[in-house]
């Protein structure tokens, strides 16, 4: 403890305090008196003070710090208190003002008025279909009658959002991959039939879905190339080659099965990117390989805008596939694959997909909406009817196909 006695030494700017300390003296125990400076003992014949001042010192000296310990804590409890009390006070006023708000307001039950929406269209998207590709993995199965199943149960949904929101007219596009690519050993051995069967088997569950949308609506087709249905091995641009594919020769055989039916237009333009006005907006439909990665489409679509910009036309929104992961934003959206995870996704790429497609209703007051239609559970479902020909054309199925095992039993 500090005591305010200068240190007796010459030239010690010091003060003394107590050492922790004691010693006897006559039978009474004294303090050890030391300089906080010099650090020397000084004996109390060394100070003008006897010892029993100095004890007196000492006992004001605690307890004139317990009376500031006592006033520091005393100001801090009582900034606290003031601090709290402000809020307290500051949140009951807030409460009796919204007591005396809410008294003041009287809640009249509305009328029984339907909102007027404003008029809309819709966009049914087929992506990477992959119809000829044949999965059999313990987390999908999907061959012809499982596509099937899964488009029956997209259209049926499709419908039911589009009768919900008045829609009369939906343009169907299929950006691309309608069948699966051939080119490389995993491909060839995991197809349902070969091309050119495939191509039929693909018409036949494509004229189906234009019928079912016919009955209560009226259908404009339009087609994007894939990357994966190409006839050649090398990816082209120019109309030519991007034509010598197997979406175009799909269109081309619909087109010609529905020349003579009302209520449907087929829109055949550029092979690889199409710009369609719908509502007042206009949709920009690519497959998507154009595109470097999942992660990067969006700084990419962005200059993609930019170059339609460049040229007079502004995009309001982008539609793509490719990636088979879906994907519903505010400016571009893509669609998954309607085959969900194989063999390369699950293994090679790490991901776990599952089957969908999407659906776009545009307003014509500017806004438009994005669906994601799940597909991947179609058990109990009755698909479209191709039953004949899947028996015409032997296409195989994905309960014949070896199913391996990825857990090893060792029997004993």
């Amino acid at each position: 403890m500090l005591l305010p006695i200068p240190c007796p030494h010459e030239n010690c700017p010091g003060e003394l305090g107590t050492s922790g300390g004691n010693y006897s003296k006559n039978g009474r125990y004294y303090p050890k008196l030391v300089c906080t400076t010099c650090r020397k003992t000084i004996h109390r014949d060394e100070i003008k003070m006897d010892i029993d001042a100095i004890e007196m010192l000492m006992s004001n000296v605690k307890l004139g710090k317990k009376v500031q310990l006592f006033q520091d804590t005393n100001r801090i409890e009582r900034k606290s208190f003031r601090e709290f009390a402000r809020i307290e006070n500051a949140v009951g006023e807030y409460n009796l003002k919204l007591i005396e708000l809410l008294e003041k307001i009287k809640i009249v039950p509305p009328k029984n008025k339907q909102l007027k929406l404003t008029k809309a269209a819709a966009i049914i998207q087929l992506s990477d279909l992959h119809l000829n590709e044949l999965i059999s993995e313990l987390f999908n199965k999907f061959d012809f009658t499982e596509a099937s199943k899964r488009l029956k149960l997209f259209i049926t949904k499709a419908k039911m959002y589009l009768n919900a929101c008045g829609v009369n007219n939906v343009i169907l596009v299929n950006t691309g991959d309608i069948l699966n690519s051939d080119r490389r050993l995993d491909e060839l051995l995991n197809q349902a039939t070969n091309r050119s069967k495939a191509t039929l088997l693909t018409v036949y569950l494509l004229e189906q879905i234009i019928l079912d949308l016919l009955d209560g609506f009226k259908v404009t087709y339009v087609t994007i190339t894939g990357n994966e249905s190409r006839v050649k091995d090398e990816i082209g641009y120019t109309d030519i080659i991007a034509t010598d594919n197997y979406d175009f020769t799909v269109y081309m055989i619909l087109e010609k099965l529905f020349s003579a039916v009302k209520n449907i237009e087929f829109s055949m333009g550029d092979p690889t990117e199409r710009v369609v006005n719908i509502c007042g907006q206009h949709v920009l439909f690519i497959h998507g390989s154009q595109l470097p990665n999942a992660s990067g489409a969006e700084k990419a679509i962005q200059q993609m805008v930019g170059k339609y910009a460049f040229h007079g036309t502004l995009i309001n929104y982008v539609i793509c596939g490719h990636f088979h992961s879906a994907r519903v934003g505010d400016n571009y959206s893509r669609s998954a694959s309607l085959s969900g995870s194989n063999a390369y996704s699950d293994k090679e790429l790490q991901l776990a997909g599952r089957a969908s497609q999407n659906i776009f209703i545009f307003w014509e007051d500017g806004n438009h909406d994005g669906i994601k239609i799940d597909l991947q559970c179609v058990d109990k479902i009755e698909g479209y009817d191709i039953k004949k020909e899947l028996e015409a054309y032997n296409a195989k199925s994905a309960e014949k196909m070896h199913h391996g095992e990825t857990i090893l039993k060792i029997v004993i």
